[in-house]
């Protein structure tokens, strides 16, 4: 399982290699909305904040355990937000899809959907993984709500298990979906696309 940069293209969204050259366009997706004023994601809240976003998430791809990426929605081609794959653990075929957040505006629409239709058939069907996780702040029902669509096993909850910027102890739920269940989840994903053709 080898883990590099890639860019992911669909109909509603390109998944483009997230760089420094990145940072305006990703500040305005996070102000959109004012993500950062939220509590239960963890959204840079100023220039200087991305810009220590995405170092932070660069740094981690050259450590081999984040890849990044930027959310472009194809049809204004426009940043909206952003995801990454994490805790990239080739040994045991597995790794975490998250740090997704989407404008506004992005939210509810296809962006979604099809981002994680990208990531998880790269994953599965380039990357041979066993296992994606999806973690997520146990208090997060909207996040929540989104990844059991997707058709992912809530496996348990992670107690205290991040500190956030404001100092609160999150518990973060935890959800997977294995090679097994690709197939049945590739299929849905690829069916609420087409409904909204």
């Amino acid at each position: 399982m080898k883990v590099s940069p890639v860019t992911l293209k669909g109909k509603y969204v390109e998944l483009l290699p997230l760089k420094a050259s990145h940072r305006d366009a990703l500040f305005a997706a996070a102000a959109d909305g004012e993500l950062w004023t939220s509590d239960l994601t963890i959204v840079p809240a100023s220039l200087e904040a991305t810009e220590r976003y995405i170092r932070e998430a660069i740094e981690g791809q050259e450590n081999g355990i984040y890849l990044p990426f930027v959310i472009i929605h194809r049809p204004t081609d426009c940043i909206v937000g952003t995801t990454r794959y994490r805790a990239i653990n080739p040994q045991h075929r597995r790794l975490e899809i998250g740090s997704t957040w989407l404008a506004k505006g992005a939210q509810r629409t296809a962006v979604n959907t099809e981002s994680k239709l990208l990531l998880l058939q790269h994953a599965f069907e380039r990357l041979n993984c066993l296992r994606v996780e999806f973690l997520t702040d146990a208090l997060n029902q909207q996040s929540r709500t989104a990844i059991e669509r997707l058709g992912a096993t809530l496996e348990g909850i992670l107690r205290r298990h991040m500190v956030m910027p404001n100092g609160r102890f999150r518990d973060s739920a935890c959800f997977s979906i294995v090679e097994s269940e690709w197939p049945a989840t590739k299929n849905r994903l690829e069916s609420k696309l087409r409904e909204r053709s």
